[in-house]
């Protein structure tokens, strides 16, 4: 790449600049005051480059830029085209897409609060992110006993109500008289304040409403007031009174270990504290404390839809006054960020630096444990089974039936010590027998025949590529481009859910197919040992340790993949009527048939006018039911 020639293209103007590696991808994007001298920066003496940047440096292989008219259209831009392209080198929320809100649609006639992924201008009001469903469903829960709002998909669908109306939690858009769409507004408005935090304005409205009521004598209503007050209160007395001034802001601070930050964000309203979250940032290694507050409070708030007027800051970000005028811009009113020195407001950043800290400590905890249990289980598993190679894929067989029908097999796959669910097969036997050995067995040569033949076709594509002269794709272990084969990937360990028998029949069809090579154990369901063919004596892995961990969670999702596949098989057998089997008869001539007759015994002594009468039905139809249900004598 021409650098020089690249420069002198750039323009003193503000914008946004990406950088892209030899294969076209986007593993960078920045926002610049100035593209010329912000870009140059980084083809400068590498003396003062970090480790990072000298990376994302070499990889550079083209070089795009975009103008804007100001630094805010900049920092827009740079947000959007972060989420775009999901740059290697760029600090990101992880899983930014994923959180939930809660969602008040204000553009509908009769609002209502419901959950949603993502945000969408319909004029709705969102409410989150939640990095945690469950604060999210008690807050959903607590707002609809609250707040009587409609939770029906349509209100005209309902002209008498429904169980929500009549239970006290809907004031019942629905039906044709309703006189109180000024106390539906009302409520909206109250449900809206709610959810900002500002359960004070709330409560102080419906105590006025509830002393009106009572003056009026509607006891009853003033009851129910006086109990939305209580469930209000019990919720302010867990809310911590933070800030000794009425005024709403958030906190953010952030503890940072390896590659990734650990955001915190404490939102106080009215002085109050009432609530947290906590998002994880990704690429953050090398990056300043202040690059990792601002590329958070460009994502962040670019997801929210209430933006306080004050957000206090454990570092201050060198474009602050830019994002302070985005964030202006965006709440339609003055937003300052302040790094506190000193007094309450000092004592509330620290705290949530703390917090961040130990959310970081907690969250690398959880990565030992996840790390024990799948490469520490998989490690031990070897040295207890004595296996040549690291059991990376795992594959379990389990038999499911009732008495011998509707007998299913299931085939789970384990990867990394983690469940791949795409890899899941499930099989209907041929032949529904009561034998759990012959059916095993017909399972494994199922499964081990298609892969067989899968990657003997695929071979042939590759060799019919390579003749061609074409390449096939890097990298790829069976197979030339446009093949997906399902079954071509042989585990590196086999568990047989069941004792010797199961076994042997297994390890017999393996051999008929020439792959006993592979490791095959059976797993005893009740006391959990391993059986291995030509060893007499059980294999007894180590009580307590991750390795039987692991066996056991491969053993149990084999279990319910099957028993979900046969309980499926035998709902729809039971459900299986011999109109089914009559040729010209569909679900909607079964249903018209067993709605005048009421029985297959009444419809078989039916003549074939009455059954030719019916909606839907022919004198064609109607004789083949006849002929089918033997009442042939009808016909006459």
């Amino acid at each position: 790449m021409d650098v020089e020639a690249h420069l002198k293209l750039l323009p003193d103007q503000p914008g946004c600049y990406l950088y892209k590696d030899e294969t076209g991808r986007v593993i960078y994007v920045g926002k610049a005051r100035n593209l010329k001298n912000r870009v140059r920066q980084y083809f400068q003496s590498s003396r003062n480059l970090t480790a990072k940047v000298l990376a994302l440096v070499g990889q550079i292989a083209d070089i795009e830029h975009i103008v804007t008219h100001s630094e805010i259209e900049a920092l827009i831009l740079e947000n959007n085209l972060i989420k775009k392209h999901r740059p290697k080198y760029n600090i990101r929320l992880r899983d930014d897409k994923q959180y939930p809100y809660l969602r008040l649609t204000m553009g509908d006639k009769w609002p209502r609060l419901l959950v949603a992924r993502s945000m969408r201008k319909d004029g709705s009001r969102y409410f989150g992110p939640y990095t945690s469903t469950q604060p999210m469903w008690d807050t959903m829960k607590l707002a609809r006993r609250l707040f009587p709002l409609r939770t029906c998909n349509d209100p005209a669908k309902h002209p008498r109500g429904c169980l929500q109306l009549h239970i006290g939690r809907c004031l019942g858009p629905c039906l044709a008289d309703f006189d109180k769409q000024a106390e539906y507004a009302q409520a909206v408005k109250d449900l809206s304040n709610f959810l900002e935090g500002k359960s004070d304005e709330v409560a102080d409205r419906i105590r006025t409403r509830m002393e009106d009521a009572a003056e009026n004598l509607e006891f009853e209503k003033a009851a129910e007031l006086r109990d939305q007050i209580y469930a209000i209160d019990k919720v302010t007395e867990k809310q911590k009174i933070i800030i000794h001034e009425v005024t709403d802001l958030d906190a953010i601070a952030y503890a940072r270990r390896h590659d990734e930050a650990c955001v915190q964000v404490f939102f106080i309203r009215q002085g109050k504290l009432i609530g947290r979250d906590q998002f994880i940032m990704t690429g953050a290694d090398e990056m300043s404390g202040a690059e990792i507050i601002s590329a958070f409070i460009e994502q962040h708030y670019s997801q929210t839809t209430f933006i306080p007027r004050e957000i206090l800051l454990v570092e201050e970000p060198e474009d602050s006054e830019v994002l302070e005028a985005w964030l202006s811009q965006r709440r339609g009113a003055k937003v300052n960020l302040k790094r506190p020195q000193r007094g309450d407001k000092r004592d509330l950043v620290d705290m949530v630096r703390k917090n961040a800290e130990e959310g970081m400590t907690e969250r690398y905890k959880e990565r030992e444990q996840e790390l024990a249990a799948t490469e520490g289980a998989m490690e031990q598993l070897q040295a207890e089974l004595g296996l040549q190679k690291l059991p990376y894929r795992i594959e379990c067989f389990d038999i499911s039936h009732t008495q011998g029908s509707e007998v299913v097999a299931s085939m789970v796959v384990f990867e990394g010590g983690k469940p791949k669910k795409d890899d899941y097969r499930r099989f209907k036997m041929k032949v529904d027998r009561n034998n759990d050995f012959a059916n095993m067995a017909e399972a494994v040569t199922r499964r081990f025949k298609r892969g067989l033949a899968e990657r003997e076709a695929a071979m042939e594509g590759r060799l019919k590529e390579i003749e061609e002269g074409v390449a096939a794709e890097e990298g790829a272990e069976y197979g030339g481009a446009g093949s997906d084969p399902k079954f071509a990937l042989f585990p590196d360990l086999l568990i047989i859910d069941g004792g010797k028998g199961q076994l042997s029949y297994a390890r017999e069809a393996m051999r008929s197919l020439g792959v006993e090579h592979i490791p095959t154990f059976g797993l005893a369901k009740e006391e959990e040992l391993l059986c291995e063919e030509g060893r007499e004596a059980w294999i007894k892995v180590t009580r307590g340790s991750q390795a039987l961990f692991l066996l056991q969670r491969v053993r149990d999702e084999a279990h319910r993949f099957a028993i979900t596949y046969h309980r499926k098989l035998h709902r729809k057998a039971a459900a299986h009527s011999r109109l089914d089997d009559v040729p010209g008869i569909g679900p909607k001539r079964k249903k018209e048939l067993l709605k005048a007759f009421g029985s297959i015994k009444k419809i078989r002594e039916a003549t074939v006018e009455e059954l030719a009468a019916l909606p839907g039905m022919t004198h064609d139809a109607a004789q083949a039911v006849l002929e089918h249900l033997g009442g042939q004598a009808k016909l006459e």
